[in-house]
């Protein structure tokens, strides 16, 4: 038990770094999100007309733009082949709306073109839901049985919460090669002009440190978890 709560101090001072780069994502992308929200186009186009546009210019007129509800709630099912928007992207036509309905656009043409990040992505999402929950489970049943086969319970926990560590670091990829792709066709496609992309590239630059974080943070929790069990059996 000494072991467990000392174990846990120690976590805390070297996952703060991730904490704190947590924190200052969401408020960088809070901030500019706000920010540019109240922005106007120059050409006036929703979030929904965005996307429709990006969509319809790559010849993915099968994928629908929908409205659902929630606050950054936005996100391309790849299974349905529909792309969602808040309520507050769908409708606004802001720079930030523009930023994020293309961003997500951009998700529905990684799709099309088979790009092998967002498929191996996909994939892992089953196995993601259950080792999220049940590895740190497992793990703690493991650590508190005796070394002979608790050791090897643990490992397994561990094992199943790096799969939700590994889907982080691959969310990367995917989420920094949609925002190039939406920068890309938003410079050029006329829907934003040149002085506009400033602000785009703000949204979109500020998002991609949550991910980031997000990644940061299941790599430590790993850390946290190995270093309670290699110090519990030095004991």
């Amino acid at each position: 038990m000494d072991m467990l709560f000392g174990g846990y101090g120690l976590y805390i001072i070297f996952s703060l770094p991730a904490l704190l780069l947590g924190l200052w994502a969401q408020m960088k992308v809070r901030g500019a999100f706000n920010k540019y929200s109240r922005v106007r186009t120059y050409t006036g186009l929703s979030g929904a007309q965005v996307a429709r546009r990006m969509l319809d210019s790559n010849g993915l007129r099968n994928v629908a733009v929908e409205q659902v509800q929630g606050f950054f709630s936005d996100h391309y099912d790849p299974r349905a082949k529909v792309l969602r928007l808040s309520p507050h992207v769908y409708q606004n036509s802001s720079i930030a709306s523009a930023g994020v309905a293309a961003h997500e656009a951009g998700h529905a043409i990684q799709d099309a073109q088979g790009y092998t990040m967002l498929r191996f992505r996909t994939a892992m999402v089953p196995s993601v839901q259950i080792g999220s929950w049940l590895g740190p489970i497992i793990f703690f049943l493991g650590f508190f049985l005796s070394p002979t086969i608790g050791t090897s319970i643990a490992w397994v926990g561990i094992g199943l919460f790096a799969v939700a560590a590994m889907f982080a670091l691959v969310t990367l990829p995917v989420e920094f090669d949609a925002s190039s792709r939406a920068k890309a066709w938003l410079s050029t496609s006329g829907v934003i002009y040149n002085e506009e992309m400033r602000g785009v590239n703000g949204v979109l630059d500020a998002a991609a440190l949550t991910y980031v974080a997000a990644a940061v943070q299941a790599i430590t929790t790993i850390l946290y978890y190995a270093f309670l069990l290699f110090g519990r059996n030095r004991n």
